[in-house]
């Protein structure tokens, strides 16, 4: 079948949070680019992941006249607590500056519509995704469509924003990068029930950690802290709304389990991020353990310091933000690893004495009551437990 060619600036795989991040940005920057993404939009839109956006999120969206993004479909009000052992901490949840607590395909929805609505080319279902000639001058993005016809897309540069197990980190030889990774000793069960949140919040108990955690008007997120060799076969639904139970000391709403997995919880940084004119953002080049509710600041992060290099470039054929584009994000990624490491240890170590023994759990447990006698809990925690994914 004859391939067709087409060339544009910028190709971006993936059109999650930093891939339609970056086409929005460079598309007000009359950057041509051009968007792939594997999946039908329904799928897209439909995938159920928490998201809060930061101040610095919030921020980045308005400075660069996205502002519109931020809103629609908010989650709706429950009372929110966090508990050690049954007993309730004092945390506010309003007292959180600027930050958002939005799922992120309500997120990849609005930021879907505005850059259609703007006249940008986004192509869905774009399978066999395969990148050619990287270090290039003109690099080479070919696809087949849904209906098996053959295309592609001649570019400048390749945005790989296409998650961790996705084609354009797998593109760059294994030589050409340093994996940094670290997997902790314990993993989430992650459930999806079509059950409201009434009571959401994050719990702390010998049992191990817990969270349920609102997803819409009618579905709740639930997750529970269990070994590494855990299968969901071993969490029948009673299991988990008993042991649900049990962590938070109260009585919780069940319902209907529609969705049920095990989640490995892992740091992970690339270095460099980028190879020839192949970028990479977001979880193709780095991924932070939930607990941290800081995955989406740092694709926003990377989204903004890559459209800053390659408006740069095609506007003053500067390439010295490009260069560097590395230099300039690995610090800011490896100052939130910090965080994410300190805070995902701090909270299962309160708990669960099987991780890291007794010592930890106290040093643990006086470090979370320090933290809830100072004003910048409330904003931390309330970031948390809005926005765990």
């Amino acid at each position: 079948m004859t391939e067709t060619r087409q060339s544009t600036t910028v190709v971006i795989v993936g059109a999650g949070v930093a891939g339609l991040t970056l086409g929005n940005f460079l598309l007000r920057n009359g950057v041509d680019c051009t968007v792939l993404e594997k999946h039908p939009r329904v799928y897209v839109e439909q995938r159920q992941r928490a998201g809060t956006i930061d101040t610095a999120g919030v921020r980045m969206l308005r400075e660069w006249g996205l502002g519109e993004v931020l809103a629609g479909d908010p989650i709706p009000d429950s009372a929110v607590g966090f508990y050690i052992d049954g007993e309730a901490m004092p945390i506010d949840v309003d007292d959180a500056e600027e930050s958002l607590y939005c799922p992120q395909q309500v997120l990849v929805r609005n930021l879907t519509d505005v850059f259609l609505r703007d006249g940008g080319d986004l192509r869905y279902e774009a399978k066999d995704v395969s990148l050619h000639g990287i270090n290039d001058e003109r690099p080479l993005v070919s696809y087949r469509e849904a209906d098996g016809t053959a295309r592609a897309v001649e570019c400048d540069f390749v945005a790989g924003c296409d998650g961790f197990h996705g084609v354009s980190r797998s593109s760059i030889p294994t030589s050409a990068l340093t994996e940094y990774s670290h997997t902790y000793g314990y993993n989430w069960l992650s459930v999806l029930a079509a059950v409201p949140t009434n009571s959401s919040g994050m719990a702390i108990h010998s049992r191990g950690l817990a969270g349920m955690i609102p997803r819409g008007p009618h579905t709740t997120r639930v997750y529970l802290q269990c070994p590494v060799d855990d299968t969901p076969e071993q969490w029948p639904d009673e299991r988990v709304w008993s042991e649900l139970e049990a962590r938070f000391g109260t009585p919780v709403s069940t319902g209907e389990i529609t969705d049920k997995r095990v989640v490995p919880l892992r740091s992970v940084v690339y270095d460099p991020m980028s190879h020839g004119r192949l970028y990479l953002l977001g979880d193709a080049a780095h991924i932070v353990p939930p607990m941290s509710a800081k995955g989406i600041h740092l694709a926003l992060h990377d989204t903004e310091v890559f459209a800053r290099a390659v408006i740069r470039q095609v506007k003053e054929g500067d390439a010295s933000l490009l260069d560097g584009y590395s230099e300039t994000c690995l610090p800011h990624i490896w100052n939130y690893q910090a965080f994410a490491a300190w805070i995902t240890d701090t909270m299962h170590n309160a708990g669960f004495t099987g991780y890291e023994g007794e010592f930890r759990q106290q040093v643990a447990r006086a470090e979370l009551r320090r933290q809830f006698t100072s004003d910048a809990a409330n904003k931390l925690f309330g970031e948390l437990i809005a926005g765990t994914n």
